[in-house]
């Protein structure tokens, strides 16, 4: 009976699960029920959410404007190294580039639950509207999803796996990479567009008496110079951690902490005119929005969550060079980075629908309403997220989008690269 035990527990010892298949299980299962939320939004349509006309833009536009802010790390370091020729560089803008292609697919799968007719996602293309700043938007999208496209090709052709399986596909994969000082200048063009027009969206609304301000483009631009390359760094030192396999040289992250630090400090300087300028006078509907953003339900966001945890102490730790070679408080500031974004997303995007201004002959009376994400929504948006976390993982074990170590492919990496201390 004891030699029986033995074996049955050597047999269980020899199917011990590893964290990574656990952590790829979790996400699985995440990602299956967000694909059962959101073919419920597909067949019932936008009926099932919380959605309505007085807020049309909820938790799916606000996954879709954090999305795309937390991938500006592509257009911004693929420009640094191709067009400023901080070679150096060039390992990070590596990462950045998977990590918005990533994060531009998950902004695009957000749009197509969010348009209610998802059939209808070709219209902007044949049917231009050269008039909207939203079908400005949608294009600058659609072309810079391409030019990520072309520049992540390289990636894979990289990959051992791939070169051993596809040669000659990987081979031609790779001669894309020549071509990188022309998708680099490409994509500043379209992203700066872009990222600007999303504040732009809000900006021209004359309805909506929050929005209607002309540095709402400045304040979007700002925030995804800092959002992009935070995550970027913050993913790099993540991967470094949590697997052997991973090498990345800690002096060049240090080094776009501190740039993440100095953005950060002009962001925090045109956050606080931007608000301040709006305490003036007294305009029907934007005072009711500032109220409810400083004072009201949305006041913990703004004040903890964008503010001091998003902006003063990330500045803090980022700024200081003893704080800063700490990894432990660097990752914490840059965490704090994207939490700070993805909540100056929020704000934006409620503080304008909460307030509702009704126009009558006699008098303007201004009115609150209130938005909370109906289960599909959140759900669909757990799916969506568990999703761009999968493919990053894979990215990194697999793909080696996480590596500063000198390739052939990768000639312009100048510096040693140092391996953070992990384990797998």
């Amino acid at each position: 009976m004891a030699s029986i035990g033995a074996r049955f527990r050597g047999v269980l010892g020899s199917f011990r699960i590893s964290p990574f298949a656990v952590w790829v299980g979790i996400l699985g299962v995440i990602l299956l029920v967000g694909v059962a939320a959101g073919l419920m939004v597909f067949i019932k349509g936008l009926s099932i959410t919380n959605l309505n006309d007085l807020v049309p833009w909820g938790l799916w536009i606000t996954m879709d404007l954090s999305s795309i802010a937390l991938s500006a790390g592509a257009f911004l370091l693929c420009a640094a190294v191709y067009l400023l020729g901080l070679k150096q560089l060039q390992p990070v803008a590596r990462t950045a580039t998977f990590v918005g292609l990533i994060g531009y697919s998950m902004a695009l799968l957000a749009l197509i639950m969010d348009i209610g007719r998802p059939d209808r996602f070709w219209h902007s293309i044949i049917f231009w509207n050269t008039h909207s700043v939203m079908w400005e938007v949608t294009m600058c999208i659609l072309l810079y999803f391409a030019v990520l496209i072309l520049e992540a090709a390289p990636i894979l052709g990289g990959a051992a796996w791939f070169r051993n399986r596809w040669p000659k596909l990987a081979g031609q994969l790779q001669t894309v990479h020549q071509w990188a000082p022309v998708l680099a200048i490409v994509g500043l063009f379209l992203s700066l567009l872009h990222q600007s027009s999303l504040g732009a969206a809000y900006g021209v609304l004359k309805a909506r008496p929050i929005w209607y301000r002309p540095d709402m483009s400045v304040l979007f631009i700002a925030s995804a110079i800092a959002a992009g390359p935070s995550l970027t760094v913050l993913i790099s030192m993540i991967a470094a951690r949590v697997s052997r396999k991973v090498h990345v040289d800690d002096r060049l992250l240090e080094r776009v902490g501190s740039f993440i630090g100095w953005v950060l400090v002009v962001y925090l300087y045109f956050r606080f005119w931007d608000a301040f300028a709006m305490t003036y006078t007294y305009t029907p509907g934007r005072t009711e929005g500032l109220q409810l953003l400083t004072r009201g339900p949305l006041a913990f966001n703004f004040w903890v969550l964008e503010i001091v945890l998003g902006a003063l102490v990330p500045i803090i730790i980022l700024l200081r060079p003893k704080l800063r070679a700490r990894q432990a408080l660097r990752m914490v500031a840059l965490a704090l980075v994207v939490v700070g974004v993805v909540a100056y997303r929020w704000d934006t995007n409620l503080a304008g629908q909460l307030t509702v201004v009704t126009y009558l002959p006699s008098e303007i009376i201004t009115r609150y309403t209130t938005y909370v994400p109906s289960p599909v929504e959140i759900l669909s948006s757990a799916g969506v997220l568990a999703y761009g976390a999968l493919a990053i993982t894979l990215g990194v074990r697999y793909l080696n989008v996480v590596d500063h170590r000198t390739r052939e492919t990768d000639i312009h990496v100048v510096a040693p690269a140092v391996a953070l201390p992990a384990s797998d």
